[in-house]
């Protein structure tokens, strides 16, 4: 049971709809911006309908599976692991793409919002917006990349677990914390190192000035 309802999660999150899309509009996504093929390039590529309408089908393919399954009371807490992480797996990795896919950012909101009834993605929301509000003032104005938009993403997911400790999530939900963590740590690698790197080169020329 718990692997038939881990490979309909997997099956779910891999469903490219923002590639598709992009495809649609004659547009290959992964052509534009980081190469991501998921709705943040849908948007760049193909306007803000089409990639609103991508974040949306992003996000329920993280949350229907969870939903149902929850509503039908499939598994217990210990056994959520590997199902809860399978969307996003099936996002980052998919077979639709040769095992290729994107960040998995929306659709781990999906996940979220469905295993927590919104709660945690509500908390990530929060803490991405403050993020992303105090980078706009230090950019003054100044676009934020597509690296710098992944940093914050993963920095983000490292910063809810102080909200998941402070309000006190079982263990369960900790790990399925960390699994999205090491994905964002890994599909972020390099934008996460190029962004390092800018900062430290930055500090660098500061202090020899």
């Amino acid at each position: 049971m718990i692997f038939l309802l881990t490979l309909i999660s997997f099956f779910s999150g891999s469903l490219m709809f923002s590639y598709w899309l992009g495809l649609l509009k004659k547009k290959n996504i992964k052509s534009v911006g980081d190469g991501n093929p998921g709705a943040a390039n849908l948007w760049k590529a193909a306007g803000y309908k089409f990639g609103i309408f991508g974040v949306l089908l992003d996000f329920l393919k993280g949350y229907i599976p969870i939903k149902l399954i929850l509503k039908n009371e499939l598994v217990s807490d210990v056994q959520w692991l590997p199902i809860a992480l399978a969307p996003l797996l099936g996002h980052a990795f998919s077979p639709f793409l040769k095992f290729h896919g994107g960040k998995a950012l929306a659709v781990s909101f999906g996940m979220w919002s469905a295993l927590t009834s919104f709660h945690v993605s509500f908390a990530y929301a929060v803490i991405l917006a403050i993020m992303f509000s105090t980078l706009h003032v230090i950019k003054k104005g100044k676009p934020i990349s597509s690296e710098e938009d992944g940093f914050q993403a993963t920095l983000g997911m490292f910063l809810l677990s102080f909200y998941l400790h402070y309000r006190d999530f079982p263990m369960y939900i900790l790990a399925i914390w960390l699994g999205n963590f090491l994905l964002f740590l890994y599909k972020n690698r390099t934008g996460n190192m190029q962004v390092i790197k800018n900062w430290v080169n930055k500090r660098n020329r500061e202090l020899h000035v």
